[in-house]
């Protein structure tokens, strides 16, 4: 099946029962794939040194009995009743959540923020009127007012994500480990360990060097090979109970977890870090809520997840009640031991395709959020590949790919067993969830509007719960749990350097800006000569002329005769609609021909095609001219109060059906014409490539807009130059130590090896001329 035909754009639409339930499916192999496969090694984690199964089997009934509870509570209640509903217009995960926060009070991280995207169709969600917004007035104003806070917020939603990141190079590793593991008991006692290595190496190198493929390629696979998984499990844990113990759902009561705790004290509070891996994957409920819909998902794990899941587990504790002693004196405890022997190898090969299935998941959502995180300004720019164009969030990102496979492959043979890979996975699991839980006590309080007494019982249930388990992690940082926190910290300090630099250098951008006044000094020329052309002069600022612009117009004797300064910014909603992609303005009287032109992208789109995207700004801008709006001059002293106002939203020529359309040759002009009654504006030049403007009729055009339009019609044909400032920052003299190290060293190698904007952003251009700036900051 084809996911991109049944998921809607519009996550407001009401799905039919059939497309939801045929999503259900669907998101069991693309949500599901993780948290299937824990039953691989939860028990075998959980009983690996700290606890011993004895013959009470108060041990095995505690465990089952907090794999139960954990699994309802967190799962089940905190994501499928709460988290799912504190949805970004349909997309979920910690940068949705953050996002959402940013729009209600302005702690957003991007300093190029204009009051016109809040008018976006996106910026705002439907919540529920607060009877009492006395404390989250009180709340909103604090974080508003001091910057330290926002930070926090930001470095609180950033160790989230880099948790996310550490949990792409874990959970292949555990999943794809533990699946291979089963051939343990039918080889040789010290045979196994030279068998599942180089086995678990293999598959996890063939999984990472399949993903330039893109997932939608073999995706038809994921729901059958989980739906078989998750039947097996079933039909397994339902042998197990029947056949061993049909009393085992005793050990369901509360009262079990009690007992074993009070037997195991000390040894069983940190088992519970192994006990914790029964709810890996389930932040991808939330996190990969963008295709799929709430209800969907709801659907999917509580008839189908959630009762596998429990069945499951109960099956290996009715199993291990009443198997105290196993040949194998290394295996102790494990999923396969209770596998029947004759369907031991079959159920070995589905477990492998299952961990597959669920690595691929983790890996592709590793790609999504890197992607938002470059988008928001927050991690160096990368090469980001559309394996799909129908499903949006299938992409492929080379340099993280083999990044996380290197250091896939280094956990695997670095530990070699699931217990240390098991600590190491648990740690980065729970505090996504911390993070989770506590953005989502904020998003309760200042986006829905709740009374502050509801957050605090949120985060004092949900909080305790995992700070339970959070501890219990924590205390085995000796033992593999200090590789998600090693992972977080470098990625947290790349991050972190990379979003301090852009900071400062759009600081320093905001100080060197050229006055309004300097240029209407110069006159309609500039006084240089204008050669026939666009230029396109990339800029991060939203107002005001660039220095760049300055330097060129002092230096070279010519520029093109139609200027447009072209800024491509993210803003805090997923996605931005087509009509409301660009804000279109004049730079100076109308007779200079300097534009400005701002596209605007949410944190999930992305640029389909470059030619399209270069007649969408062309189309826009004379859309701008035939539509005779803002004509004002934006004089400096309105850049920080009016600057908004003097902007015109126009959108995409494929959503403006009603407005200029372009033609160049090669292209049926006759057949875009037959919709409307259009005049067209030609070219009267003939040598290079034809251009030609489709304008309405009506409303009639005056003489000056069809001069201007026939102006930048030639533009257009005698081509475009897209025109780069390569940027070298350095901290000014008297800088702190740290500051030098940060912005000179590490924001600095940053720079150099990241993409450049061309690239990470797909800005078409016919040439690029580049340009050496250095700032100090």
């Amino acid at each position: 099946m084809d996911l991109g035909a049944v998921i809607s754009n519009n996550p407001i639409k009401k799905d039919s029962w059939k497309t939801v339930l045929t999503l259900a499916y669907q998101s069991l192999g693309v949500v599901y794939g993780d948290l299937s496969t824990s039953p691989l090694y939860v028990y075998k984690s959980a009983f690996a040194e700290d606890i011993r199964h004895s013959e009470t089997n108060e041990e095995i009934f505690g465990v089952l009995s907090f794999v139960f509870w954990t699994l309802t509570l967190i799962p089940l209640v905190k994501y499928v009743f709460i988290v799912l509903r504190a949805d970004d217009n349909g997309e979920g995960g910690t940068f949705a959540l953050y996002s959402l926060l940013c729009r209600h009070a302005r702690v957003s991280s991007l300093p190029n923020c204009q009051l016109a995207d809040e008018q976006l169709s996106e910026y705002k969600k439907d919540g529920v009127v607060s009877n009492d917004k006395t404390i989250g007035l009180r709340l909103k104003a604090t974080l508003e007012k001091y910057k330290v806070l926002q930070r926090v917020l930001l470095v609180l939603a950033l160790i989230g994500t880099c948790m996310v990141i550490g949990d792409g190079v874990l959970t292949p590793a555990i999943s794809v480990f533990s699946a291979v593991s089963g051939v343990e008991l039918s080889t040789h006692k010290m045979q196994h360990r030279y068998i599942e290595v180089p086995v678990s190496c293999a598959i996890l190198v063939f999984l990472f060097a399949l993903q330039h493929y893109g997932t939608h390629k073999v995706g038809f696979l994921f729901a059958p090979v989980v739906v078989t998984w998750l039947l097996c499990l079933s039909a397994i844990g339902v042998y197990n109970i029947v056949h061993w113990n049909p009393h085992v759902y005793q050990a369901l009561s509360p009262y079990y977890m009690y007992k074993f705790l009070k037997k195991t004290q000390k040894g069983g509070w940190m088992s519970l870090g192994g006990i914790l891996l029964c709810i890996t994957g389930s932040e991808a409920m939330f996190a990969d809520l963008g295709h799929f819909s709430q209800l969907s998902i709801k659907i999917a794990f509580t008839f189908m997840v959630y009762p596998s899941l429990i069945l499951a587990y109960m099956g290996q504790a009715a199993y291990h009640s009443k198997h105290h002693v196993i040949d194998n004196e290394e295996y102790q405890i494990g999923f396969y031991a209770s596998v029947p022997g004759k369907i031991r190898w079959p159920v070995l090969g589905i477990a492998i395709l299952a961990a597959v299935v669920g690595s691929q998941a983790v890996i592709t959502g590793t790609f999504s959020i890197i992607k938002q995180c470059s988008a928001l300004g927050c991690f160096p720019r990368v090469k980001i590949v559309h394996t799909s164009s129908k499903i949006h969030g299938q992409i492929y990102i080379p340099e993280i790919n083999w990044i996380l496979m290197m250091l896939c492959l280094a956990v695997t043979l670095g530990f070699q067993d699931t217990k240390r890979l098991g600590n190491a996975s648990g740690l980065a699991v729970i505090t996504v969830m911390v993070v989770t839980t506590c953005l989502m006590s904020l998003v309760i309080v200042l986006c829905w509007h709740k009374n502050i007494f509801l957050a605090i019982c949120f985060i004092f249930f949900f909080g305790s719960i995992e700070a339970l388990y959070f501890s219990a992690s924590l205390i085995k940082f000796l033992e593999g749990a200090w590789v998600p926190i090693a992972l977080s910290f470098i990625f947290l300090m790349v991050m972190y350097v990379w979003h301090y630099g852009a900071l400062k250098k759009y600081e320093s951008d905001v100080q060197n800006k050229v006055s309004i006044n300097w240029l209407l000094t110069l006159g309609p020329n500039l006084g240089i000569v204008r050669v026939p052309g666009i230029g396109l002069m990339h800029t991060e600022l939203v107002s005001g002329i660039p220095a760049i612009f300055s330097h060129f117009v002092a230096n070279l004797p010519a520029f093109h005769q139609v200027v447009v300064f072209l800024c491509i910014k993210s803003v805090p909603v997923p996605h931005v609609k087509p009509e409301e992609r660009f804000l279109i303005g004049r730079v100076g009287p109308k007779e200079y021909r300097l534009y400005r032109c701002i596209a605007r992208y949410g944190y999930r789109d992305f640029h389909k095609d470059d030619l399209e995207f270069e007649k969408d700004l062309v189309c826009s801008i004379a859309e701008f001219i035939r539509s005779g709006r803002r004509e004002s001059v934006i004089g400096i002293e309105d850049i920080e109060t009016e600057t908004d106002e003097k902007m015109t939203v126009v959108g995409t020529s494929s959503s403006n059906l009603d407005g200029i359309r372009m033609c160049e040759d090669g292209e049926d002009c006759a057949e875009m014409a037959s919709t409307s009654d259009l005049m067209e504006i030609k070219s009267l030049e003939k040598p290079r490539k034809r251009v030609r403007f489709l304008v309405p009729e009506s409303p009639e055009i005056d003489i000056d807009a069809q001069e201007e339009l026939q102006e930048l019609m030639d533009a257009r044909e005698a081509g475009l130059a897209f025109i780069l400032g390569h940027s070298y920052v350095r901290a000014k003299k008297g800088s702190g130590l740290m500051k030098r190290i940060v912005i000179n060293l590490g924001y600095d190698f940053l720079r150099r090896n990241s993409r450049g904007p061309s690239y990470a952003l797909s800005i078409p251009h016919a040439s690029t001329l580049e340009v050496g700036m250095v700032y100090h900051v």
